[in-house]
């Protein structure tokens, strides 16, 4: 039996930018370099090191294992500063690639790097879906636990971009990450699946706040402030459509506090 609930038992975000959400009430963790051993650390990249220091205290937070928890990586560019060097060097015939540039070029080098730290054999899943990318993530992470019921880790990062690429996207470089789980104890809100908005009833709509949506524009994985936001005052956000990402089809989940109402 499908169950529309997912609930949320802990969030974390990380920036290097400190104060990026002080406009919305909300704070970011700094960069914990001390997470990854010195030798693995030269080795990763900033995106790497806010989606890790996220999901750390993420899992600090609701006191749970990181060794045994499956996991979604969700972002729309993943190591675009490294993929941008490695596309830079091709057109030179006496370029030499670097092997760890290459290794660490991949999508899912960041879910990689997190199952090494962790000595995680759970399952990951390492996605990416344009301006719709933490929708998408959440929208994984609700499926995998209709199938697998139990605890599970969702992280949406995005380090800073070269700006000739595609500015403004990558102005900022920010991290969150959510442990979820299908069950509702010690969980501080409930969500339904998300899904794309349709009006069914006018007095229930998204708040696309026209801040939140100049943010999202330069840094994607900010397309989850409305749920930290959510999170830091539940009673007040109980009961409403909270939008997740910021263009076209707008995606939703529906937000509820606890106690929570039958399914």
């Amino acid at each position: 039996m499908i169950n529309s609930r997912i609930y949320i038992k802990s969030a974390s975000a990380c920036s290097p930018e400190l104060n990026l959400l002080d406009a919305f009430g909300l704070s970011v963790n700094p960069i914990d370099n001390t997470l990854i051993p010195g030798a693995m650390r030269r080795r990763t990249s900033l995106t790497t090191r806010i989606a890790i220091t996220a999901g750390t205290a993420a899992c600090i937070q609701a006191q749970v294992d990181p060794k045994m928890l499956p996991s979604v990586f969700a972002s729309l560019g993943g190591e675009i500063q490294v993929t941008d060097a490695l596309c830079r060097l091709l057109p030179d015939p006496d370029a030499l690639l670097s092997p760890t540039q290459f290794h660490n070029s991949v999508h899912n080098t960041t879910a990689g790097y997190w199952s090494i730290l962790h000595e995680c054999q759970a399952p990951t899943t390492a996605i990416a879906g344009i301006d719709d990318t933490f929708a998408l993530g959440l929208l994984e992470a609700w499926t995998q636990l209709q199938v697998t019921p139990g605890d599970l880790l969702l992280v949406c990062y995005d380090e800073s971009w070269p700006q000739y690429l595609a500015p403004p996207i990558g102005e900022q470089a920010f991290a969150c990450a959510f442990v979820l789980s299908s069950e509702p104890d010690a969980a501080q809100a409930a969500l339904t699946r998300p899904e794309i908005y349709r009006p069914t009833d006018p007095n229930l709509a998204p708040n696309l706040d026209p801040s939140w949506s100049k943010l999202v524009d330069s840094a994607p994985a900010t397309a989850a402030i409305p749920l930290l936001s959510a999170l830091s005052a539940p009673r007040s956000a109980n009961n409403s459509l909270i939008p997740l990402n910021n263009q076209g089809a707008i995606w939703c989940t529906h937000f509820e506090a606890p106690p929570y109402a039958n399914p």
